[in-house]
């Protein structure tokens, strides 16, 4: 069987002919999903599946319209483990002594977002499926299984599926043989191009899982498949019949007062009241001048020419019935000011005329005939302004018009497969009162809605929905979806509860989480949820939100337990891919600290659509400032069963020699090779002390003794620590780089300092003068509550000086013999050589470096000991290396309460951004029975 036909075999499904699906046949698809909805109506009577952590909120009724069982559930999907194991009986027979063995996916991706497949259908964020299908091709084979648990649209899936067409392949600049092994292009030994084979053609399989009912909705639609077609030509009709309906209500007579025109949008603006004489503003008219040219921060009230801004002017209130709740309320008062209409192919403006606003009433004094939602919007962070202005349920989102048609549309399309979807595309972004409008060169700009945000502007657009909803059928046949040709399998739960049993493993992970509090998904995809009729359980939410109570540590501890749930359902050696979009430092160290608390071990961290990242931004939490790729690997059953067994010593190389095999050997940008942080040997040290703390075991050896241990075990090249099968290969791209770049260092605190220092002086030892103009000239900007060290105090502390008298230091001695003719072959007590190398600073060698470190750590928990006696309840400013060293000395004596204490005192952004304290915090916390 053909590799990219695995994932076709038990899922072809068709309206009409046979359909199979888990091993049994029906009739035709109809059938298939009428079976398969009774055995899901039974389960939801069960009171224990109900009980399910983060089980969406809904009526049976409402999970089963929207449910196709048994590939997607608006609900815990309970079929996932079957499909798994039919999957696995179809995978291609493994070769005797197969091992799976993949370096992390360590070059930057740069992908666009105009993809039509990405723009069919908006989110309020996701990743384009052609950057996902590099990492599935990398990681993973024909038929292999892939996950994602913070699925959103689905992307995943459709980079799965798409792994098998060979059109969308080459369009990522990839080669295909005829065999179906892909090849991508890379410089060889000898500087040449070269097309080396990495993967091979074919579907690969995904189980996509959100806490959103209207996220897995979407995913669902985007990953089944599609006659466009036929869909396009029900959507049309449909369109049609409806308009014909309800074209009375977006007419409008042109200016000649005889002419119909058809209405594009209407423009609707708030109106206030002047402070100064109570009388009416619209907005529009006084804000915005006749040239369309901007809309002004200051006008003038039309009665009394008061100067006023929107910060000293209330709204007007009116009192409406609203028929949808049968009762009357209070709304702001909204007129309409502005309509584009067309006459043929013709576009015209016009202020609302007496039968525009008579059309109108007629609208408002109407009943909708068809069920529409009208569920409260709930308290939250970002629901906080429409709640102010009387926007409290679903429906008031919208004009009545506009809620009108949409109803009769959501009745219409209720059997078109995909037809909601089209409806949703536009529900939220420009078929509500969230549709903003911007003006440019005297032009209008239907902007739509604000990015991630609930925000109900002053002037609004109303937009003539079957023009609207018209145009994006358009782009629905761009993104050509029927090249979906088979079923992902969809689940609509907690990733921190989703389970699978024991013998079911996934081969590869991608996941797009949540950020700390940069998206609210649950408040932002409310009037999603709304129409759908099944609502986001967000106790589980993993994010940071006020309403809910979540703060940053509340964040990172249900993070943890998420990817707990991947680790165990993630094959040994296998490899998790998280897309990491947050500038907070904080929220990068808790997803770093959630990893690790999980079993993860982080091989390697890339840009997304962005450029390298500095050595901050990849290794030091202090200064993330693009879209970064963590590879993250569980570790192969047999190191954890080794390690469990193995002395403490024994344990630190085992894991050094199994972890640099799951690390990058070279990354190139360009024709530079790029220093691989996580080779350094000190971020080496860090990871093991990482991975023996979470296993309660300590770290037998300091810091110098680790790194004497490197060398004596492992090669080392260009600062970097490798197994001695992969030098040859990092040789050879050495040689064929135009240079070795080191990684930028934002120097903010004292640890970045003393490493850009390291940097510095490894490359050129100099003076005190020579050194301070260039670290004035890097400080970026001390952070606020650490206290800021002198250079002078940073240099004493962590590096030598020559002071003229001996021999010179080799450090310097090789510095100027190999950058100064004259200084070359002379003795290391020369007169000339010594005058040139007084006063420089330079790096100290290991021992040298191991007895300044003896006195720098004296120092430093005598300075922990005054935080530590603090009798204040708060420590306004703290020396962040002192608290660092503190509370590795607490650990090792297992003085938890030290740590929680000292930690609860120290301003907390300290704390949150630092990752070696979060990680002591972190696990003292646990050891203590305590929790965030």
């Amino acid at each position: 069987m053909d590799q990219s036909e695995l994932s076709l075999k038990d899922q072809e499904t068709t309206d009409n002919g046979p359909a199979e699906c888990l091993g049994k046949t029906f009739a035709n698809d109809e059938e298939r999903r009428t079976y398969f909805l009774g055995l899901l109506a039974e389960k939801l009577k069960d009171p224990e599946f109900r009980k399910i952590e983060g089980f969406p909120i809904g009526e049976d009724e409402d999970i089963l319209n929207l449910s196709d069982p048994p590939y997607y559930t608006a609900c815990p999907n309970p079929w996932i483990a079957d499909f798994i194991a039919r999957w696995e009986k179809l995978k291609p027979q493994k070769g005797a002594g197969h091992h799976y063995h993949r370096e992390p996916f360590a070059a930057d991706v740069s992908e666009g977002k105009g993809d039509p497949i990405y723009n069919a259908h908006s989110y309020h964020t996701k990743v384009p499926h052609k950057a996902i299908m590099r990492y599935i091709l990398h990681y993973t084979n024909p038929g292999d299984i892939v996950f994602d648990g913070f699925s959103g649209t689905g992307m995943t899936g459709i980079a799965a599926q798409m792994c098998g067409d060979r059109d969308e392949i080459l369009s990522l600049g990839y080669q295909i043989k005829s065999d179906g092994t892909i090849l991508k292009e890379e410089v060889d030994s000898e500087g040449q191009i070269a097309w080396l084979p990495f993967s091979k053609l074919g579907v690969r399989h995904a189980v996509l899982n959100d806490l959103s009912p209207a996220a897995s909705f979407i995913a669902s639609n985007y990953n089944t498949p599609t006659d466009t077609a036929y869909f396009e030509q029900e959507a049309k009709r449909i369109l049609r019949s409806t308009e014909e309906k309800y074209r009375w209500m977006y007419e409008t007579k042109h200016v000649d007062g005889k002419t119909k025109g058809v209405i594009n949008y209407t423009i609707w603006s708030d109106v206030f009241v002047c402070p100064e004489c109570a009388g009416e503003v619209v907005y529009w008219n006084e804000a915005v001048p006749e040239d369309l040219s901007k809309i002004c921060d200051e006008f003038t009230c039309p009665s009394c020419s008061a100067k006023l801004n929107k910060r000293n002017i209330e709204h007007a209130w009116i009192t409406k019935y609203d028929y949808s709740l049968n009762e009357s309320r209070q709304h702001i008062k909204r007129v309409p000011v502005l309509i584009n209409y067309k006459i043929g192919k013709k576009r015209f403006t016009k202020s609302p005329d007496d039968d525009d606003l008579s059309n109108i009433d007629k609208i408002e004094q109407g009943v909708i005939p068809f069920k529409h939602p009208i569920t409260a919007v709930p308290k939250g962070d970002k629901t906080g302004e429409p709640l102010r202005i009387g926007i409290t349920h679903a429906h008031d989102f919208y004009t009545k018009r506009n809620l009108w048609v949409m109803s009769a549309l959501w009745d219409a399309f209720k059997k078109l497969p995909k037809g909601r979807l089209l409806l949703t595309s536009v529900l939220i972004k420009t078929a509500s009162l969230l549709h903003n409008i911007g003006l440019k060169n005297g032009k209008i700009n239907l902007a739509g809605a604000l990015p991630n945000a609930i925000y109900i502007p002053s002037n609004i657009a109303e937009r003539n929905l079957f023009e609207l909803i018209g145009g994006k059928l358009n782009d629905f046949s761009r993104a050509k979806l029927d090249r979906i040709s088979s079923r992902q399998i969809i689940s609509t739960s907690s990733l921190s509860t989703f389970d699978i049993n024991d013998g079911v493993k996934f081969d590869y992970i991608f996941i797009d989480p949540p950020f700390g509090s940069n998206l609210h998904y649950s408040e932002l995809s409310f009037l999603w949820d709304a129409w759908l009729g099944v609502v986001t359980n967000n106790i589980p939410e993993a994010i940071e939100n006020r309403t809910q109570g979540k703060n940053l540590f509340t964040y990172m501890g249900l993070m943890t337990e998420c990817f707990k749930q991947a680790y165990a359902s993630l094959k040994p050696a296998g490899w998790m891919t998280v897309e990491f979009s947050n500038t907070s430092s904080a929220v990068w160290n808790s997803i770093q600290t959630a990893l690790t608390d999980a079993g993860f071990v982080v091989g390697n961290v890339s840009a997304l659509s962005k450029g390298q990242g500095t050595f901050n931004s990849q290794t030091n939490p202090t200064s993330v400032k693009q879209d970064l790729i963590i590879s993250a690997y569980k570790p192969n059953g047999g190191f954890e069963e080794r390690f469990s067994s193995e002395s403490d010593n024994d344990g630190i190389w085992d894991f050094v020699r199994t972890h640099l095999g799951y690390l990058p050997v070279s990354k190139k940008q360009g024709n530079e090779l790029v220093k691989i942080p996580e080779r350094d040997p000190r971020i080496l040290f860090d990871q093991v002390v990482a991975y023996f703390v979470r296993n309660l075991r300590d770290v037998p050896l300091s810091s110098k003794e680790f790194q004497d241990g490197l060398l004596e075990r492992f090669a080392e090249r260009d600062g970097m620590i490798f197994l001695p099968e992969q030098v040859a290969q990092y040789d050879k791209a050495r040689i064929t780089s135009s240079q070795l770049r080191q990684l930028d260092i934002f120097v903010d605190d004292e640890a970045s300092a003393i490493e850009w220092l390291r940097q510095l002086l490894n490359e050129k030892p100099q003076t005190y003068q020579d050194i301070h103009p260039k670290f004035i000239n890097e400080l970026t900007g001390w952070k606020k509550a650490e206290v800021q060290l002198e250079l002078s105090i940073l240099l004493e502390q962590n590096f030598l000086k020559f002071d003229g008298n001996g021999q010179v230091p080799p450090q310097i001695h090789s510095y100027l013999s190999t950058n100064f003719k004259d200084l070359r072959n002379l003795s290391k007590d020369a007169p000339v050589l010594l005058q040139k190398s007084k006063g420089r600073w330079y790096v100290p060698n290991p021992e040298r470096e191991e007895d300044l470190q003896q006195l720098r750590e004296r120092d430093l928990l005598k300075q922990f000991e005054d935080y530590k006696s603090h009798s204040g309840k708060k420590i306004k400013s703290v020396r962040m290396e002192a608290v660092r060293c503190g509370f590795k000395k607490a650990w090792q004596d297992r003085d938890y309460a030290t740590i929680i204490n000292v930690a609860e005192k120290i301003p907390q952004n300290l704390l949150q951004e630092d990752q070696k304290l979060l990680m002591w915090y972190d696990q003292a916390q646990t050891r203590s029975g305590d929790s965030f």
